[in-house]
């Protein structure tokens, strides 16, 4: 095995002749391939760092660019999600690509190779919840990572965005009450969901708060998709005798559907069944009736991502998982009315 020559820059062959590992497993370590058992890993990492080999994804190797990883673009809240990624990254002057992938709780299994080898200057991921692998590997190759709006409970080692969900609902809710609903539904988004959940809770401490008793009846599991609201929303309206008067819908989204069971139903909003919704988002505005809602900042929570990468990308030495929880607020319009009110 012939030595390196300490006159000359080391080389991967070196590292290779070190190691006792072919040239093409150092070259799929140096690039960030999952192929590789980890004890090969491990033992050819600890020779490039003790020859000091500057990695092709070191921090100065960066792309200019922002990568977003959600799971699909069929929905306006996606939309507006990587809209106001859009608006924060120009500000900075960073471009933006993104990813579909996986589902709502992780990134399809072949996303981490891909994000290695483009080598982005931060990567957001919409829901998603990392493995300790995938956090590793990220931290090895100097990549910055944020979730917004995760699927569950952040781990400790991980940046988080997220819409202050309990206190939304809380919001939301109390509205309702305050018009004199005591028969009072909700549609969920998935309960494996850390926003889902947070409503669900949110809603349940306004109704112990007024001192009414939370009915398991008037509640349902929905997705978060107009569509699967319309299902959910028919089956819990559909009897007139054991039916809310008003229903928290827990995503605008879910209110579309909520619209459309109450078309079917012949049941007329405000003045049959009261309807709030959660985002904000643009269509929300423009249903008949507007739609009254909790407002998630989501361009605000663009920028708190943007702003977390920047500073670990700039400090690498003090990296630290940074979390952000913004507020909401309700906005009224026209889809909620005065229990028993009607039109003249």
């Amino acid at each position: 095995m012939a030595a390196h020559n300490p006159q000359r820059p080391m080389q991967l062959r070196d590292i290779a002749n070190e190691t006792g590992f072919s040239l093409a497993t150092v070259s799929k370590v140096l690039n960030g391939r999952s192929d590789v058992a980890q004890e090969t890993r491990e033992i050819i990492s600890q020779a490039l760092e003790k020859h000091h080999y500057v990695r092709r994804n070191n921090p100065s190797s960066h792309s200019e660019y922002i990568e977003v990883v959600l799971q699909s673009f069929d929905t306006v809240w996606s939309l507006e999600v990587v809209r106001g990624i859009l608006k924060a990254a120009k500000n900075l002057g960073l471009s933006v690509i993104t990813t579909e992938s996986g589902d709502r709780a992780h990134p399809d299994a072949s996303w981490i190779d891909g994000v290695i080898r483009r080598s982005p200057y931060g990567v957001i991921l919409v829901f998603s919840k990392l493995t300790a692998t995938e956090h590793s590997r990220l931290d090895e190759h100097h990549i910055p990572y944020v979730i917004l709006d995760p699927a569950g409970n952040p781990n400790s080692q991980d940046s988080s965005v997220q819409a202050d969900d309990w206190n939304g609902a809380l919001a939301a809710t109390r509205h309702l009450i305050a018009l004199g609903h005591t028969d009072i539904g909700i549609i969920t988004g998935p309960r494996s969901m850390l926003c889902a959940r947070a409503r669900l809770d949110g809603f349940k401490a306004a109704l112990e708060e007024a001192g009414l008793t939370y009915n398991p009846r008037f509640t349902r599991e929905g997705n978060f998709t107009a569509a699967g609201a319309l299902d959910v929303a028919l089956d819990l309206l559909s009897n007139p005798d054991e039916r809310p008067t008003a229903l928290f819908g827990s995503s605008d989204l879910q209110c579309m559907g909520i619209y459309e069971a109450a078309r079917k139903l012949n049941l007329s909003i405000p003045q049959d069944l009261s309807v709030v919704g959660f985002d904000d988002i643009q269509t929300a505005r423009f249903l008949s009736p507007q739609l009254t809602t909790i407002c998630q900042p989501i361009e605000d929570m663009a920028h708190a991502a943007l702003r977390m990468i920047v500073h670990n990308q700039k400090n690498p030495q003090n990296f630290s998982a940074q979390r952000a929880i913004l507020p909401t607020h309700l906005i009224v319009r026209d889809s909620t009315a005065q229990h028993g009110k009607k039109n003249a």
